[in-house]
């Protein structure tokens, strides 16, 4: 302010605020949603929700009680789940009790927890299924020539990414 030095006015102020923590989103055990939910980061479940929820990560507490389809990067079961649920990690406590498949990446289930449905293990590091094949053909002089491209995604199985396309086919085009 007295000072003749003039800098630290020139300077501009730095407004890059630090990452703040939210807590978790929390519903309490006497609460009941009719509807979807959607959100960010964490949400606590311990009441009821009749829709679908999709967030970064889900604890499921003992009393709670849900009915449809589970998205999340994160999720541990203790209560009732009616529905699929399709996360990266998914952990079933002893107290669990879901009705629904699960899609997973890593499983892990407690003893005691009860589970009806199917598990699938899906993997994020899939292969995309658009890249191109290329195939060599035997032609009739012995010669390898390149075989004519198929149309992209078409004639690969949808799962592994592989092609199912009939060599012999193949070499007849």
């Amino acid at each position: 302010m007295f000072s003749k030095n003039r800098k630290s006015a020139a300077t501009p102020r730095q407004s890059a605020a630090p990452p703040r923590s939210v807590p978790p989103s929390l519903i309490s055990d006497d609460l009941t949603i009719a509807g979807d939910l959607k959100g960010e980061g964490e949400v606590q479940i311990d009441g009821t929700v009749n829709g679908d929820i999709r967030c970064n990560t889900l604890l499921v507490g003992e009393s709670a009680k849900i009915k449809g389809e589970i998205i999340a990067e994160s999720v541990r079961v203790h209560g009732t789940v009616n529905g699929q649920i399709q996360a990266h990690t998914v952990s079933l406590a002893r107290t669990a009790r879901v009705v629904g498949n699960i899609l997973h990446e890593n499983l892990s289930t407690e003893q005691g927890a009860f589970l009806e449905g199917h598990c699938k293990r899906i993997d994020t590091k899939k292969e995309r299924a658009d890249t191109p094949v290329s195939l060599m053909v035997k032609g009739a002089g012995g010669a390898d020539t390149p075989a004519k491209p198929a149309a992209s995604g078409a004639g690969r199985d949808p799962d592994t990414g592989k092609s199912d396309a009939d060599p012999k086919k193949v070499a007849a085009s």
